[in-house]
């Protein structure tokens, strides 16, 4: 069945079997309310390698840090960014304590298996031979592979914790089913019980804290040589498929009226409309319990009736609350009672950039510099939180009094976190920003990455420099595939011949149509604006035909060379 939020039930058992002292470690745990729609339910077995001497120390560091960790993370990141942080820093410590210790026999070496249930996804990290099986309608698969190898017919871990200073894990992610079992075990467990016994065992019962101690003592009976630890999750409900699955206790929340100058909403007294649209409504308002001004966002009530609609617009408080820089808009926390939908973020005195850019048609380097380099910082603030801003344009950024640049509006942001939480199978790319500035991988239904963020910086800064646009005027109205191949970079000295070849170099390579073309780092992009690239100086050297580097010094040359060419023949025709 369907409900609000994931329920399961869970048994586990370990126990050091023949051997002296018990190197297993498992563990899980369910959170309520927020944590449980925001990050899910974590589970992790470990088996420390014995002959390392610090086996048990290994699995327990694994676990434990990962149990802790990962609810530490920031809410908008995607399982599988917040579980790769967490493992290669536990792998770093692991190998570097290993390192310290190796001569005293202490290696820190351990298995790892770890699911995470998230919303209606199952997503699994495996590095080493334990095991995580599946038994889903009587069919019982296992979902990790052992990372083994045989050598003079003995096998040995070739993958595990701690062993090498890089770390290369394995990952998967896919749909849950109600009645999906998940079972999780160390060697000691499922090389001492074969498939068919395992199968019948999870079978056997309704009570999963029997199971698990029949299915340990089942291998303890079979002669298992080493530590015994399992553990068992039955999925009983899953909730509901919604991308907004966090913002849900706001919907039922009423649309705000027409809110005029002089009336109160909250304690929030209005005093200007400043922007009204078909979409939403903003308005300068003074905050009378902190008698301090804010910006209040409404939605528009020709929406009242569109639920995708609500949702997005809730969707632009949430990413906003979650990042905090200066470069970024502030969207205010209130311990207020909402009575309707809306937000309220700080007041900027100040002008967009697009403003700013008809004010200064030809603006000093050092400026566009100075402003391009805080809209880089704003965007690594939404990236390190693993968000998209995917609407960057001159409008969405505003400079204030004091020349401080934020990157403005929410609306297009892309949330992996909770992007993760729509069924796999429905996972679109809505393209939600403004066309000429928009990557042109969103046109080809292809997902955007950090990349695609720089496409449209690379954009804004040809524009501040060139006062015109990349690729001419404005992109196709339907800019497939056929209609990308047609467009051709238009190098800058053709729009300013005042721009060095080594800028031209940065801007063409930062708006490239490919996105494998562009910069990896939007900090390279930046540094190059500043700082000759030495690639682009070499283009310089080389050089492009002087009618394409300069056509006004081509032509004039041109002329002055007819006219010598036609003295000269005046001289000889007088002369002779």
């Amino acid at each position: 069945m369907t409900t609000q939020t994931l329920k399961i039930s869970i048994g586990s058992s370990t126990d050091k079997g023949i051997k002296a002292r018990n190197e297993d470690f498992l563990g899980a745990i369910i959170p309520e309310d927020g944590p449980l729609m925001h990050k899910g339910i974590a589970a992790a077995i470990a088996d420390g390698m014995s002959a390392s001497d610090a086996g048990h120390e290994a699995s327990h560091c694994c676990v434990a840090s990962f149990l802790s960790d990962y609810y530490s993370t920031p809410d908008s990141w995607s399982v599988k960014q917040a579980g790769q942080k967490i493992l290669s820093a536990t792998n770093s410590w692991l190998f570097s304590q290993g390192q310290q210790r190796y001569h005293s026999g202490k290696g820190m070496v351990s298995t790892l298996s770890i699911l995470v249930l998230k919303s209606n996804t199952a997503h699994i990290f495996h590095i080493g031979d334990s095991r995580i099986y599946r038994l889903r309608q009587g069919n019982l698969e296992q979902m990790t592979r052992d990372h083994r190898v045989w050598v003079s017919e003995k096998s040995y871990l070739n993958r595990a914790m701690g062993i090498e200073p890089r770390l290369e894990v394995d990952y998967k992610a896919f749909p849950l089913e109600q009645g999906d079992m998940f079972f999780a075990s160390t060697d000691g467990v499922h090389d001492f019980i074969g498939e068919k016994e395992l199968k019948s065992l999870l079978q056997s019962g309704e009570d999963l804290e029997q199971i698990v101690q029949d299915i340990v003592q089942q291998a303890s009976d079979n002669h298992s040589d080493d530590n015994l630890s399992c553990q068992l999750i039955r999925i009983d409900e899953i909730p509901l498929a919604k991308e907004d699955e966090v913002l849900r206790r706001y919907t039922n929340l009423p649309f705000p009226p027409v809110l005029d100058v002089g009336m109160l909403l909250d304690a929030y007294k209005i005093e200007a409309e400043l922007h009204a649209s078909t979409r939403t409504q903003i308005y300068r308002a003074l905050d009378t319990k902190t008698n301090t001004q804010v910006i209040l966002k409404t939605p528009s009530i020709l929406h009242d009736d569109d639920t995708h609609y609500i949702e997005h617009f809730l969707h632009e408080e949430w990413a906003g609350k979650r990042i905090s820089h200066e470069n970024v808009l502030k969207v205010l926390d209130t311990d207020r009672v909402k009575t309707c939908i809306y937000y309220a973020t700080e007041y900027i005195e100040g002008e967009t950039l697009r403003e700013w850019m008809k004010s200064h048609p030809k603006p000093y380097i050092r400026e566009i510099r100075l402003i391009l380099a805080q809209i880089a910082k704003g965007l690594r603030a939404f990236h390190r939180m693993e968000m998209l801003h995917q609407d960057l344009k001159p409008e969405n950024i505003i400079i204030d009094k004091q020349g401080v640049v934020k990157i403005i509006d929410f609306g297009s942001v892309k949330i992996a976190g909770i992007t993760e939480m729509t069924p796999m199978e429905k996972h679109e790319e809505n393209i939600l920003g403004t066309l000429n500035y928009t990557a042109p991988e969103y046109h080809l239904d292809q997902r955007g990455t950090i990349k695609s963020d720089l496409y449209s910086l690379g954009v804004i800064a040809y524009e501040m420099i060139n006062g015109a646009l990349p690729y001419g005027g404005d992109m196709p109205e339907k800019p497939d595939k056929k209609n990308l191949e047609k467009l051709h970079y238009i190098p800058s000295f053709h729009k300013n011949t005042m721009v060095p070849m080594w800028i031209d170099g940065a801007l063409r390579k930062a708006t490239a149509i490919n996105p494998s073309d562009r910069y990896d780092e939007i900090s390279e992009f930046i540094h190059d604006l500043s700082t000759p690239n030495p690639l682009f100086l070499k283009e310089e050297e080389r050089g492009l035909a002087l009618i394409e580097r300069n056509p006004l010094i081509f032509w004039k040359s041109l002329v002055g060379i007819q006219l010598l060419a036609n003295l000269f023949l005046l001289y000889k025709m007088f002369v002779v």
